[in-house]
Formats: C-alpha cells, structure tokens, sequence
C-alpha cells in the first residue's frame, strides 16, 4: 500500500514537473506584429544602395533621390531612412540580421516568397507545400499561432488582422480560425465616422484603378490604427505590402519612399501605444519580413524566389516588455523564420501547440 502512495506521489509530481516546465513567464499583455512584405535587410542596416540609387533604370530622378536618402556613410544613410528604427528600436529593443556583422536570419522554407514565408513565420512550421500558388485561393491547411491564440478564452475575439493583401484570408484559413481578417479591399461594416470615412476612401481608390488584390498600405495602416483606439486588441498583425510591389517594378525611389513612410507608421504607432492606458509599457510590437531579394546580382533586387540567391536572407525586430534592450546585434548567430510563431506564444506566456511540428522559440529577447 505505501509502495503504491509512492508510485501515484510521483505521478503527480512528475505531471506538475511537466506543467511548470511548458509553462511559460509571460513576458507582455499585448502583441502588434507589423510585416513589411520583401524588405531586404540590405536597406534596413545600411540604408540606399549606391549603385541602385544612381541608376537611372532604377531611380528616374536620381539626384532627388540622392537628396533625400543619400549619406556617405551606412550609419547616416539607414538613419535617414528608418530613423524610428534606429532611434527607438535600436536604445530600446532589439534588431537582428545585420549579416556584416554575423547576424543571420533566414527563412526555412525553399519556396523564398511570400504566402510560405507568412505561414512559417505564423505557424513554425515551415513545409514546402503550403500556398506554392501564393493565392486566396489556397486557405492554409496549418494551424497559426494567432489561430491558437484566438481560441483561448482570455483572448477571444481580441486577435485581429488587417492587411493590404487579399490572400491573408487564406493564410490565416479565416473560416476555420475564427479570426477578424480585413485583408485587400474588405468593406469596414463598423458603424463610426471615422470608419466610414476611411471605406469610401478605399473603395474610391479602388475604383480609379487600383490592383484588385491589394490596397494601399495607407488605407491599411489607418484602419488598423482606429481598430486599437476603438476595439482594443490584445494580438494584432498590420501587414504592409508596398516595399514588394515596388520591388517588383524596379522602382528604387518609390520602394525607398513606402519604407520611409512605413517607419514613420511604426513612429506614429507606437505614440500612440504610449498614450493609452490599456497599452502603456503593456505592448511588444515585432517588426518582421517575409522574404529577401537578390543583391549579388544587382537586377535581382527586383525579385525573389528559390532560384534567386540571398531571398532566403530576412532580418527582425522587437521592442517592449520582454525585449532586452541590446540595440542592434554585432555577434554571430544563427535565427530563422519559423522560430517566430513559438516565440509570439511565448511573450504571452502561452506556449503554442498545433496538428504539425513548430521550431523552438527564440531565446535571448
């Protein structure tokens, strides 16, 4: 008899060994993860490329390019073009994937663009499968974090998506989920001014012209801003896109200008975090990328994709509760995409499970 209140004692014991070693410290009431779609980290740590920015193929006025981003150093170049990065982000939180210095970030996927790149980042699981064809067509067949975040009881309803892209409806298998995703030129049916304002600006816009599938990232913006103000999320992803579709047109000025802008965003965004009670030093914002571009050859900052060397090379960023403030990273070390999803869980404490393997989170935030 004692033998066996010994054996059940240590079951016991072992089951809540096991429970304290999953659980995690909850390091963050809220989560904001803004993605700037195709952003090379070549940009982000040593600002406008010398020979892009004097291309005319590539930059059609260069001087007045040169004006506004040119410096003679990487330093005043990347300050001049994210100066919230590099004024806010860099004394208060952490920036990875600077790869002159050691710091790599890669994707896992072999795919190398963007419907893969966002389901690695948002499910850890980074198989070669999910969404080849990059369309709304395809709803994601893997669970996200943000889907098993939203299925908790303190956190339903309050995960919320809005991004210039249609196919995040798909990405986030919004049917299955249960998640609010406004994505692409999604009606706002939310009854305020200021709401009803920022609808019939989009569908005007979409109306003179637009591409079908992607608004403008300003139209994304604003209305994941008035979303917080009015509906308070505790998870919100804004997914901005214009830094790959200029990419993509060979436009260096205007994909110059849409990371310009999506800094002085984040700017205004985290303002506005610090002067709501509900997100004062209670918020963690991750700033992420889906994919590289190439560099080696320099026609290949156009693209990406599997056959394109160095799209696999992405970067990241983090500020707020749970982030150690270590600026910008100079050792060597090695992260990747897929380590995101269980790191997300593990700000809030949570430690996510789903159907298919997740990579280990990142350690040393």
């Amino acid at each position: 008899m004692l033998q066996m209140k010994k054996l059940i004692l240590l079951f016991f014991v072992l089951i809540f060994a096991n429970f304290f070693a999953c659980a995690q410290q909850k390091q963050t009431d809220n989560l904001i993860i803004v993605t700037l779609d195709g952003l090379r980290w070549h940009e982000l740590f040593t600002g406008a490329d010398s020979v892009l920015i004097n291309d005319p193929k590539y930059s059609s006025d260069t001087q007045r390019v040169k004006d506004k981003y040119w410096a003679p150093t990487a330093i005043e170049r990347r300050q001049k073009l994210f100066p919230f990065f590099w004024d806010v982000v860099n004394s208060l939180g952490q920036i990875h994937g600077n790869r002159d210095l050691g710091s790599k970030v890669n994707v896992m996927n072999n795919y190398r663009y963007s419907y893969p790149g966002y389901n690695e980042m948002f499910t850890g699981f980074p198989n070669d499968t999910t969404g080849k064809a990059n369309s709304v067509e395809y709803p994601n067949k893997n669970s996200s974090v943000l889907e098993f975040i939203n299925n908790l009881p303190d956190y339903k309803s309050k995960v919320a998506v809005f991004t210039s892209w249609n196919a995040f409806h798909a990405i986030f298998s919004e049917k299955r989920s249960g998640i609010f995703v406004n994505a692409g030129y999604d009606s706002l049916r939310f009854k305020s001014p200021a709401f009803e304002l920022l609808n019939d600006m989009q569908w005007h816009v979409r109306n003179a012209g637009m591409p079908s599938n992607e608004r403008s990232d300003m139209f994304t913006y604003y209305m994941a801003k008035e979303y917080i103000r009015e509906f308070k999320p505790k998870v919100l992803h804004i997914g901005l896109v214009e830094t790959d579709n200029f990419a993509h047109e060979g436009n260096y000025e205007s994909t110059l200008n849409s990371a310009n802008m999506a800094d002085a965003w984040l700017a205004d965004l985290w303002k506005m975090l610090q002067s709501m009670p509900e997100y004062k030093d209670r918020t963690t914002m991750l700033l992420l990328t889906d994919h590289g571009r190439g560099d080696k050859i320099k026609s290949e900052w156009k693209d990406h994709g599997i056959n394109i060397n160095g799209a696999d090379e992405i970067w990241f960023a983090a500020i707020g509760p749970g982030v150690r403030p270590l600026g910008e990273i100079k050792q060597p070390e090695q992260l990747y995409q897929a380590q995101l999803a269980q790191t997300i869980a593990a700000l809030l404490g949570l430690t996510f499970t789903a159907e298919h393997p997740i990579e280990a989170p990142i350690k040393g935030l």
